[in-house]
């Protein structure tokens, strides 16, 4: 048996898949929205900028369940 430290490429353990940057980018547009939502409250934005951060909160919230749901499977 063979012992090295470096980590060989073809181990698909330490790759980054797509996945994995498509659940990061989802956790980065949830919170941006949420804190463009807080922004939009404290600034007293028109009603439609509320409406459309929370759309795209609730969007991006249900897609991260959605995703977590059918890998379980």
């Amino acid at each position: 048996m063979q012992h090295t430290t470096t980590p060989d490429p073809a181990d698909p353990v330490d790759r980054i898949g797509a996945g994995d940057i498509a659940r990061a980018l989802l956790w980065i547009v949830v919170v941006a929205s949420a804190l463009a939502n807080m922004a939009a409250s404290y600034g007293g934005a028109d009603t439609w900028v509320h409406l459309l951060c929370g759309a795209v909160t609730v969007l991006c919230a249900g897609t991260l369940v959605v995703r977590n749901l059918r890998g379980r499977r």
